[in-house]
């Protein structure tokens, strides 16, 4: 029963020691998100909506980052509708267009294989408009296939910082009856989520500034009005 376990422990290992620059450089500008009071954009597609979702109004998370999770994107409304539409060339500045996003905000873009038009032209979007991007993404399986985008880019070309998920092509750790099982991105990217949440309100209190956080509300006594007060508008919850 602990074939998924023996192959999850060193690939967790491994996820950090290959990401040590890039969790430092997506670490810093989290920080400065924090310092400057401004907003961490997160954009995924289909599974990879969990990663913003996982920094997003949650027990622990920043009240800065805000998860973009409009039903196009996700599988809600049918998944072979969400995975049509993440090739739909076009769609992410219509997506763009209905968020909140301020000028100096950091973006950061979810996508294992960073070839289809949706996370691409979101990234080249931030880009243009000269917002960080910071990636995350599996640079294996990334290079292994072609872009479906007609800039014959990919997420990985376009970031600012690439973060390797490690994830290998198929995203599966295990083989069972010859298919590859056991998904490892997300919970890669839910790892790489909350080290940079962690690492980057102890960089911003070096720097004399208090992170606003959200506290579980299943604890007696938490409060997180003056969180929402604070960020008001900026988070799509409101």
């Amino acid at each position: 029963m602990s074939e998924y376990f023996d192959c999850l422990v060193p690939k967790l290992t491994s996820l950090v020691e290959a990401n040590q620059k890039a969790l430092t450089q997506a670490k810093e500008l989290f920080a400065q998100a924090i310092i400057n009071d401004n907003m961490i954009q997160v954009l995924g597609t289909g599974h990879s909506h969990m990663i913003g979702l996982e920094g997003f109004i949650r027990a622990g998370g920043l009240g800065n980052i805000n998860a973009i999770l409009d039903s196009v994107l996700l599988t809600n409304d049918g998944a072979l509708r969400g995975s049509a539409m993440e090739k739909l060339p076009g769609l992410a500045e219509i997506i763009w267009d209905d968020q909140n996003i301020s000028p100096n905000d950091v973006v950061m873009v979810i996508s294992n294989s960073g070839r289809n038009a949706l996370p691409i032209e979101f990234a080249q979007l931030a880009k243009a408009k000269g917002h960080p991007v910071i990636a995350i993404t599996s640079v294996e399986q990334s290079s292994k296939y072609p872009s479906r985008h007609s800039s014959g880019l990919k997420l990985m070309d376009i970031a600012d910082v690439v973060i390797d998920n490690q994830v290998p092509s198929g995203d599966g750790l295990c083989n069972v009856n010859g298919k590859v099982t056991g998904a490892f991105s997300s919970i890669a990217g839910m790892i790489i989520m909350n080290t940079l949440v962690v690492e980057s309100q102890k960089e911003a209190l070096k720097q004399g500034v208090t992170p606003l956080i959200f506290s579980s509300q299943n604890v007696d006594g938490f409060d997180n009005d003056y969180v929402y007060k604070h960020f008001g508008s900026r988070l799509k919850s409101m």
